[in-house]
């Protein structure tokens, strides 16, 4: 067999390892994204199987001490780059590496067509880990975009319910919720028409923009976007997370409502970047709500990675339940929504968070 052939895919195979391996690393240690990271890992393995049949005779004409492009350097991706990027500095590290293995596959891919390399090498198998990886790198991207908007939802998150609101005004809610220091609103209206939700959405954005806050749009995938939102929530019933996934822009969260742990499971497998769970306790928002309980929380908690912000009945007196249970962010409504004081409901259950 040719020796500089083999070279070539041996260079190859350990340019997309260590790209591979180097995602897998940001997916694991960066994003804690544990579905993300075997992913990555099991598309390395799968490289490894697939060229397990050469490994000594790669390894036997391995030179790199006569490489010549051994001397070769490439200008880092971080040159002339101000500091305080690190987002953009951390998006141009997965492109760099994505590329370099996309390129390295499609190298050996091309090699494996050769009379004298197909017997060993299956082509065709290479270009299916090509495009597995195309789909992993658009994964990896969008969280990394999402990812200071998935920080932010830790703490409180108010649903502007406004079946609650029975006709008090959005916007001054919405700027009262704000002032108590709420960084994620959620607009959600299961009856009035989305041409009448439109104005008042745009506008709550418009204050969300302003104030650094997070506007959620509760259902509506096209209102959403309409609004150019930061993220949509869905349940159950609505559109499959996969299809919403594929609507959305990279940038935008999506968090689903479980009740089961096979439902969060499910949600974190699809790509939600939080989960809600409930009903926690009895609520007068959803008379009919599902109670699922503090215990139900604890065994999601154990099931998944993913954020968990819990739902439901929760209260400035049961609000630690939920917390030592494992939320990471408390969804509340009637709890501040019926209070006279809208800006002091909020700043007294963020104390008994811990965030005053």
């Amino acid at each position: 067999m040719p020796f500089q052939e083999l070279r070539i895919v041996d260079a190859n195979l350990n340019r997309a390892s260590e790209g591979l391996r180097l995602l897998e690393d940001i997916a694991r240690f960066i994003l804690d994204d544990s579905t993300l990271s075997r992913q990555f890992k099991n598309l390395r393995h799968d490289l490894a199987e697939k060229t397990k049949s050469l490994g000594m005779k790669l390894l036997s004409h391995r030179d790199a001490e006569h490489d010549v492009g051994a001397t070769l350097t490439l200008p880092s991706p971080f040159e002339g780059k101000g500091l305080g990027e690190s987002q953009r500095d951390l998006l141009r590290v997965i492109t760099a590496n994505a590329k370099r293995a996309e390129e390295s596959l499609r190298t050996i891919e091309e090699l494996a067509k050769l009379p004298q390399l197909s017997p060993m090498l299956n082509s065709a198998k290479f270009e299916q880990l090509r495009f597995t990886l195309y789909t992993l790198e658009q994964r990896l991207t969008s969280r990394v975009l999402r990812q200071d908007k998935i920080k932010q939802l830790a703490g409180l998150y108010v649903i502007l319910d406004r079946q609650t609101l029975a006709g008090r005004n959005e916007l001054e809610i919405a700027e009262q919720v704000i002032q108590g220091g709420v960084k994620v609103i959620q607009l959600r209206d299961k009856q009035s028409s989305k041409a009448e939700l439109l104005p008042i959405a745009q506008k709550i954005k418009t204050l969300c923009g302003k104030s650094g806050a997070l506007l959620i749009i509760n259902d509506y995938l096209d209102l959403a976007l309409a609004v150019d939102a930061d993220g949509l929530h869905i349940g159950q019933r609505d559109l499959p997370l996969p299809i919403i996934r594929q609507e959305l822009p990279l940038d935008k969260v999506v968090g689903c409502t479980v009740r089961t742990v096979s439902q969060a499971v499910k949600a974190q497998n699809e790509g939600a970047d939080y989960i809600a769970v409930g009903s926690m306790f009895p609520t007068t928002t959803k008379r009919d709500a599902t109670i699922v309980g503090v215990d139900r929380l604890k065994q999601i908690r154990q099931a998944v990675s993913s954020p968990l912000v819990a739902i439901g009945g929760i209260n400035e007196n049961n609000v630690n339940q939920v917390i030592d249970a494992g939320a990471n962010s408390v969804a509340v409504v009637s709890a501040v929504l019926n209070e006279e004081d809208i800006k002091g409901a909020v700043q007294r259950l963020m104390a008994r968070m811990g965030m005053s």
